[in-house]
């Protein structure tokens, strides 16, 4: 009686190679993430009497960039982000682990209008967005 192959055996040999696994911390790697995400760059909220400006997205893929600055309201000089390393070497070189270090940067209720970010790639290049509030507002 001939010998039949388990379904998932065939389905294994079926399966092209998969592509090198990509850790995300270079600029090759994180730049068409942030590409495709920057309308989501940043996020403006009022709370508890402060307005507070996340970069959540951002630093969720740092690795790769070399800094983050950031200007409200038309100002002319860029503050560049305060951010965490990144943990090269292990599983979630991206994880968020440093508690002092808030998402976030907080102004006076209501202050900020226009926000202005720039990423610096770790590969010298650089992307400036621009922000009006209500794009970024959340509740």
């Amino acid at each position: 009686m001939p010998r039949r192959l388990a379904p998932l055996a065939v389905a294994l040999c079926l399966v092209p190679a998969l592509a090198p696994a990509q850790t995300f911390t270079t600029a090759a790697e994180v730049r068409p993430i942030l590409t495709a995400t920057q309308p989501q760059w940043i996020a403006v909220r009022l709370w508890d009497g402060q307005d507070l400006l996340y970069f959540t997205n951002l630093l969720a893929w740092r690795c790769g960039v070399k800094r983050i600055s950031y200007a409200i309201n038309g100002a002319d000089t860029l503050t560049p982000l305060k951010m965490e390393e990144c943990h090269e070497g292990e599983a979630a070189p991206n994880a968020l682990k440093v508690t002092d270090i808030l998402p976030y940067v907080a102004f006076g209720p209501n202050e900020i209008e226009t926000i202005t970010v720039e990423v610096l790639y770790d590969d010298g290049e650089s992307v400036r967005h621009d922000y009006a509030r209500p794009a970024v507002a959340i509740q």
